[in-house]
């Protein structure tokens, strides 16, 4: 056991003592490799001082150079804005004397003028003295006062004016009448040749064929029971005559007569007369003119070629088909106005299809006017705005009889169609009272006129000669006065067509030889 220890002991100091020897020999080894590194050190220092040094010295010499090349630059600059500076400053030496030379100029300018003004006030009195005398030796040779030359003067050149803007006026109205009245007439006579209607005069009364004479006591009825029920139920009057096999229906409210021909005609087909019968009969017929009316009012917009009218406004257009004016049926006459306004437009290059609408609408208002206050105009306007009409078919609705001034070209044409399907010959028959008393307004207002002797209307009242007294109109006059009787005629009456006015003005000087 002790041996052990004692190697144990031995192992370990020998141990130590290697390790001791060992770390002086590392040290050693360390230190000459420290002073190794020193010296490296020492060397790699004094080169980058050397390089510092020599980078230095660049540095300065580059500066050096640019310093001296911006000094340069500088001075250079300062040398090119000098001798700008002075050529500036000659400039301004140069305008300075211009300046005060024209100032010199302009002085003498002055002064020069100072003595004409001068001169120009002495001239101006002398002048107006000299006015004066001339205007006083004319009013003593004359003999007449300024104020009354002046009066003449102004009356001589007046009248000088008035005759020449009459002649100028008559020659400007002869050629515009001449060219735009070409224009219109080929335009009117090729409407018109490619628009052909029939023109048939209507009643206010229907007659209703009867098989036998025998017929005409079953329609009255026992104690007149029959005809009481039928003229009760339809509100027209049956007349009952001698006429021979037939029946008057006699009403101003062309589809109650309708709704009566037909439940008559029916009647008597059927045989059997009573009043019971008599009523479901009416019935019956009005359902039938209430189906025709529409039906009438889309076959007149489906023949004119316009779509989209409201159903309320095709039903009153049938409803036309029973209406009349001066004995013309509303709804051809519309039909024929739609279509004369379409080929108007088409010459004129409108809108056609705004065209034939506006002259389809243009009388609607006559469907309903004997049901409702107010022209048919108004009434017309009234249903085409109710059932959203555009705003160029009410204006023309509204204008076609001159009311109110038309917005439109299509607006016109409706008009001037309206004209042209109301005055063709045989469209309407006027009475007796209407054509005597639009004869008498047209005389009544040209006598109104001042220096008129005598007027006369001839032609069924197409034309109004009149007669003037040559002292008191004179040629100039006369254009004025045809001219401002045409306004008033416009202005006062209405008529079919148009109204010719001629003016004759004749001197005559009469002697007698004894």
């Amino acid at each position: 056991m002790e041996k052990i220890i004692i190697a144990v002991i031995c192992v370990v100091v020998t141990a130590i003592i290697t390790w001791l020897v060992s770390g002086i020999y590392r040290k050693k080894i360390y230190e000459s490799k420290i002073g190794s590194a020193d010296t490296k050190a020492r060397e790699i220092i004094d080169e980058a001082l050397k390089t510092a040094e020599t980078k230095k010295r660049e540095a300065l010499l580059e500066a050096k150079e640019e310093s001296l090349k911006t000094k340069n630059e500088l001075e250079k600059e300062t040398k090119e804005r000098r001798s700008e500076l002075q050529r500036y400053e000659k400039r301004v030496l140069a305008k300075e004397e211009a300046v005060e030379k024209k100032a010199d100029m302009l002085e003498k300018k002055e002064s020069s003028l100072a003595g004409r003004e001068e001169q120009l006030v002495k001239v101006k009195a002398e002048v107006e003295k000299l006015n004066e005398q001339r205007t006083q030796e004319l009013e003593r040779i004359s003999g007449l006062t300024s104020e009354q030359a002046k009066e003449l003067l102004l009356k001589t050149v007046e009248d000088e004016v008035k005759l020449d803007t009459a002649k100028l006026i008559k020659e400007l109205e002869a050629r515009a009448k001449e060219e735009a009245g070409k224009k219109a007439k080929e335009y009117v006579v090729n409407a018109i040749q490619k628009c052909a209607a029939d023109h048939v005069s209507e009643t206010t009364i229907s007659v209703v064929q009867l098989p036998n004479d025998e017929m005409k006591g079953r329609i009255i009825g026992r104690e007149g029971r029959n005809i009481r029920t039928l003229e009760t139920m339809t509100g027209v009057d049956l007349i009952i005559d001698d006429t021979p096999e037939a029946v008057i229906l006699s009403s101003f409210d062309p589809i109650r007569r309708e709704v009566a021909r037909i439940a008559l005609e029916k009647l008597i087909v059927d045989g059997r007369i009573h009043p019971a019968r008599i009523e479901e009969m009416v019935e019956k017929a009005q359902r039938e003119v209430e189906v025709m009316m529409r039906e009438e009012g889309e076959a007149a917009a489906l023949e004119v070629g316009v779509h989209g009218i409201h159903p309320e406004l095709i039903r009153l257009l049938g409803k036309m088909k029973f209406r009349t004016s001066y004995g013309q049926n509303a709804l051809k006459h519309s039909i024929e106005v739609a279509h004369l306004s379409g080929l108007l437009a088409g010459e004129i290059g409108a809108d056609v299809r705004m065209a034939k609408r506006a002259g389809l609408l243009h009388d609607i208002g006559k469907s309903v006017d004997h049901e409702m206050e107010g022209s048919h105009i108004q009434i017309g306007v009234d249903l085409c705005r109710k059932y959203k009409e555009s705003a160029i078919v009410i204006n023309a609705v509204e204008s076609h009889h001159g009311d109110v001034e038309p917005e439109s070209l299509i607006a016109c044409l409706v008009q001037a169609a309206d004209a042209i399907s109301a005055a063709r010959p045989g469209a309407r028959r006027e009475t007796l009272e209407t054509y005597t008393n639009r004869l008498k307004q047209l005389e009544d207002i040209s006598n109104s006129f001042k220096g008129v002797e005598k007027s006369f209307a001839v032609q069924a009242g197409r034309e109004i000669r009149i007669l003037v007294t040559p002292e008191q109109v004179s040629d100039a006059d006369m254009v004025m006065l045809a001219r401002n009787i045409t306004k008033q005629i416009e202005a006062e009456l209405e008529y079919p067509g148009q109204i010719k006015v001629s003016v004759i003005r004749e001197s005559r000087v009469v002697e007698y030889a004894k």
